[in-house]
């Protein structure tokens, strides 16, 4: 069972953190002792979260380096050194036949889904990328989105390749997908779809910042499906049979 004090002494950066899943990560690693910086766009958002955990609300883009270059600085002065970085901010984009749709405002949702991401992806400790189940689950309905779900895959296959990448150097880089929550950006989905409850999120980036799945660094993680006890009892299973990724398989 996880202590209560888990996290004491960890410094954590969680982007878009004014509402939704990414207030809901806040709220858990502050509980769990962790000093929290929560950023987003809307000011009055970022100040009540903070607020309430006793936070630091960094206003800004996440798709503009010289926002993230100076949140870094200000939670380096504040709290020091990033431990844990959550890159949750992310945009739905819209369900419009393609040829409707602005080049600008397709290409935003890359912007912030993944450049976002890239840009906040420096330093130590350990990365958790929020992607989605939308990164891999068959089309759905007539006109599709064909911004966010292909964001998704690049921020999968960017956190899978960074893991790599970083291995040797003490970081560990974690994909996950938190489910369908209800949050303002799913709104139009039905009242019977397939919802996952609002806790599962968080407490499985509350058990990858505590550092005992590690193991499982560059892996596919789902926050409903992949209880994080059992994702600890199986890891040595996970990475020997490749589990918990996306391959094309002949």
């Amino acid at each position: 069972m996880p202590s209560e004090h888990e996290l004491e002494g960890q410094v954590a950066l969680v982007t878009g953190g004014g509402r939704g899943i990414g207030a809901s990560i806040a709220r858990e690693l502050a509980a769990a002792g962790a000093r929290v910086a929560v950023t987003g766009r809307t000011l009055k958002q970022i100040e009540e979260v903070a607020r309430e955990i006793h936070g630091l609300p960094l206003q800004g883009d996440v798709s503009r380096r010289e926002d993230v270059e100076r949140w870094v600085r200000e939670v380096h002065v504040t709290h020091g050194p990033i431990d844990l970085l959550v890159n949750n901010a992310g945009l739905g984009g819209e369900a419009r036949p393609t040829w409707e749709i602005e080049p600008k405002e397709w290409w935003r949702v890359f912007e912030v889904n993944v450049l976002g991401a890239f840009l906040c992806c420096r330093g130590r400790g350990r990365i958790v990328n929020v992607a989605s189940g939308a990164a891999y689950l068959p089309p759905g309905g007539t006109p599709t989105n064909t911004s966010y779900g292909p964001s998704k895959s690049a921020l999968y296959r960017f956190s899978e390749l960074l893991a790599a990448e970083v291995r040797g150097h003490g970081i560990a880089v974690f994909p996950i997908s938190p489910g369908l929550v209800k949050t303002e950006m799913t709104a139009a989905a039905p009242d019977d779809a397939p919802w996952t409850p609002p806790e599962c999120a968080p407490r499985l980036v509350r058990a990858l910042a505590s550092g005992r799945l590690d193991a499982l660094s560059g892996r596919y993680l789902h926050a409903e499906h992949d209880d994080p006890d059992e994702l600890e009892r199986r890891a040595n299973e996970i990475v020997d049979q490749d589990l918990n990724t996306i391959r094309l398989r002949r």
